[in-house]
């Protein structure tokens, strides 16, 4: 199992615009791509916004690359999610289960 970590930080205005898109858009999509195992969204509010850690995991680095294309670490950013962002990973980190 992969597991793909990104981290993204909206407006605090945003953050249920956010949430709401993940459930209406992405996790869909995502339910699709064969080798997609789940998401865990995870967030905590601050002084600049209220930061985001989507964690999504995969049977392979070929899964994540029927997501994300060739470049598999690269961010799947829609333009619509980005106007949310006050900052947000281009690239995401990718571990493999150790235990």
């Amino acid at each position: 199992m992969i597991h793909r970590y990104w981290r993204g930080l909206t407006r605090p205005d945003f953050a249920n615009a956010y949430v709401d898109f993940l459930r209406t858009d992405t996790v869909p999509h995502l339910q699709n791509i064969p080798g997609f195992q789940g998401i865990s969204v995870l967030k905590r509010a601050g002084a600049e916004g209220v930061e985001f850690i989507v964690i999504t995991r995969w049977d392979s680095v070929e899964s994540i690359v029927a997501f994300a294309g060739v470049d598999a670490e690269s961010a799947v950013v829609p333009e619509k999610v980005r106007q949310m962002m006050r900052e947000f990973d281009s690239r995401t980190r990718h571990y493999e289960d150790a235990l």
